[in-house]
């Protein structure tokens, strides 16, 4: 008796659904690695495209009032001015440089810049630190303190009253003390002193002989320039735009800064603008000279902070990060 040994039959639709898979596998894999390769530079494409646009939208009005400050009044009110100047004259800057009046509030604007960038940042320093350590009795209650002021404010009325029972009016102290130190600056500092300088450190100092003071002066500010260098520019770029204060609490014209003299100057262009009498030749070449003066005046007030700022850019970024993680 044989036996027969069946032998193993293909089956044609097994291979046939192999081919077709293989065939159908290989364009959904070339179309999801063209998307790969595809992803990136359109992301690219779009974010740089959405950058520039941001950049030409910040930049391109300062732009205009630096080639406004140089062109003839009628160009910019015919709207010839959009690129380049028209009728270029430097009348503006010289009529700005040889008033004293303006040249004295540009020196007022700068001491109270650095007598206010100063004092605010000693102080926000000092409390921070103070209050970055766990070992100050109460530090939760005195930090309370502080956070409440930023939701309760007596009103611009008490403020006033305080400032003139201390003496403070027509005086530099008025407008560098009163908004001295800033809570949430304050915070930004003390989370910073909390996750950057460990309290192993300080022990060690105070095992080689440093007291606090010490410790605090030639060790945690060494270790905190990015932080001094982020709380200096804050509080330059407020200080030097800061108007209200001035407003509010000088009398004395001689003692304002030069963003209060640059309002006066917008204000009295604009009333002048809206009814001007006399004769006409005089009030169209006073109109022309405001102008130019508005123009004038607003460079003169923005450049130095272009100047001062871009230097300081990257500790301002470093300052940021290491202060966001707040506990």
């Amino acid at each position: 008796m044989t036996h027969t040994i069946p032998t193993p039959t293909k089956t044609p639709t097994s291979t046939s659904s192999l081919a077709v898979e293989a065939r159908t596998a290989k364009p959904r894999a070339s179309r999801g690695r063209w998307r790969e390769r595809a992803a990136d530079p359109l992301f690219n494409v779009v974010a740089i495209g959405m950058l520039l646009v941001a950049i030409i939208a910040i930049l391109y009005p300062l732009y205009f009032i630096i080639i406004a400050s140089v062109s003839e009044p009628s160009e910019i009110l015919n709207g010839n001015v959009w690129l380049w100047p028209r009728g270029f004259t430097l009348e503006g800057y010289a009529r700005i440089f040889s008033d004293a009046t303006i040249v004295r509030a540009f020196g007022n604007s700068v001491l109270y810049t650095v007598v206010g960038t100063v004092i605010s940042v000693a102080a926000i320093l000092c409390a921070a630190y103070a209050l970055s350590r766990k070992d100050l009795f109460g530090r939760t209650f005195f930090m309370l303190l502080f956070i409440v002021t930023m939701f309760i404010d007596g009103g611009l009325i008490a403020r006033y009253l305080v400032v003139r029972d201390l003496g403070m009016l027509d005086t530099i102290w008025a407008i560098v003390l009163p908004g001295a130190i800033g809570v949430w600056n304050l915070i930004i500092a003390r989370a910073f002193f909390e996750n950057n300088v460990p309290a192993e450190l300080r022990e060690a100092a105070q095992l080689d002989g440093a007291n606090d003071f010490r410790f605090f002066l030639q060790i945690v500010l060494p270790l905190s320039k990015p932080l001094i260098f982020l709380m200096v520019m804050i509080h330059l770029v407020a200080n030097w735009n800061a108007f209200f204060d001035a407003l509010i609490y000088l009398n004395n014209e001689s003692m304002y800064p030069l963003q209060l003299v640059l309002r006066n100057v917008l204000i009295q262009s604009e009333v002048s603008s809206a009814g001007g009498t006399g004769a006409l030749d005089s009030y169209a070449a006073a109109q022309r000279l405001g102008e130019l003066i508005k123009y004038g005046m607003i460079v003169v007030s923005t450049i130095p902070l272009l100047i001062v700022l871009p230097f300081m850019q990257k500790h301002f970024t470093k300052g940021a990060l290491l202060g966001a993680v707040k506990s």
